[in-house]
């Protein structure tokens, strides 16, 4: 089953930033595609694993930028 979590980013300011947490994301986690927008503020995950969001704030606060909400739904 596939998941889309869609993580509000704080700090992100351009596509170096976007590409800082789409690496420590595929890094940390087994997934299928991450996009982050730096517009938007947003990075957006999708995974067939579980991924908790603990460890996906932890990992993405370790980057120097903070996750502020993070919201999953199963597709």
């Amino acid at each position: 089953m596939m998941k889309k979590i869609t993580v509000k980013v704080d700090g992100m300011m351009c596509g170096m930033c976007e590409s800082h947490i789409n690496d420590a994301v595929r890094n940390a986690f087994k997934v299928k595609k991450v996009k982050s927008s730096h517009r938007k503020g947003e990075t957006v995950i999708m995974t067939e694993t579980d991924i908790s969001e603990e460890e996906l704030r932890a990992v993405i606060d370790n980057t120097g930028y903070k996750a502020v909400s993070v919201k999953t739904e199963e597709l």
